[in-house]
């Protein structure tokens, strides 16, 4: 294959990856994040205490985060077309992707929030500050370096699904290793394909942890 043909394909397959990426990503962390937070405080003596509805939503979360990501996209499909109006191509692949996202980053949220000091919480409270506000000004506040990292771990798995999707016409980076790489016996596609994900993988993890460090208090304070 002509190298200025490779570079148009890698360009198109990363745009449409990044399409993929970005919309799910932004669509299921701001579905996730509510539900993460409504798990870590809903529980049996705490903020927003429901805990038969934690329970069921619990288990929804834990339903949908086993089922492997590859048959969640085909059991899904008569919900995807009707979202998208299609079950192929980018648009389409957004659909999986978003439902995958949602459970995925809510047990994320649900650990980091999890991890701050309930003695902070309890200090809250004692200055009269009302639940939603401790949710904000305390426990979103204090975990912000988990949660970016959370959210880190969220963009590099949607990577890898994207490219999953691809089996399935789902198009981008993965779809385009698939076609050529794959099924027209190219193994110089599927090579720039599996560079071109490492380096999109990589890139998106140095830029979290960078921010992750930048919102930890411990290395301002030193």
């Amino acid at each position: 294959m002509a190298l200025e043909k490779l570079l148009f394909l890698l360009g198109d397959g990363l745009w449409q990856t990044m399409i993929m990426v970005v919309t799910s990503g932004v669509i299921g962390t701001a579905i996730g994040l509510p539900i993460g937070v409504f798990l870590a405080t809903s529980g049996r003596g705490e903020l927003f205490e429901a805990p038969t509805l934690n329970k069921v939503v619990g288990l929804v979360v834990n339903a949908t985060r086993s089922t492997p990501f590859i048959i969640l996209v085909v059991a899904i499909i008569p919900f995807t077309r009707l979202v998208a109006g299609t079950s192929i191509g980018t648009a389409a692949a957004i659909v999986p992707l978003t439902v995958a996202t949602v459970p995925f980053f809510a047990r994320l949220v649900e650990g980091a929030i999890r991890e701050v000091d309930q003695g902070l919480v309890e200090a809250a409270r004692a200055m009269g500050a009302t639940p939603f506000q401790i949710v904000r000004k305390v426990l979103l506040a204090e975990s912000r370096p988990s949660l970016t990292l959370g959210l880190t771990l969220t963009i590099v798995s949607l990577i890898g699904y994207s490219a999953m999707v691809g089996a399935v016409g789902g198009g981008g980076l993965g779809d385009l290793g698939i076609r050529y790489g794959y099924q027209r016996f190219m193994p110089e596609v599927m090579l720039a394909v599996v560079v071109a994900l490492i380096l999109l993988v990589q890139a998106v993890q140095s830029a979290g942890d960078a921010l992750a460090r930048r919102f930890d208090k411990r290395n301002r304070r030193s």
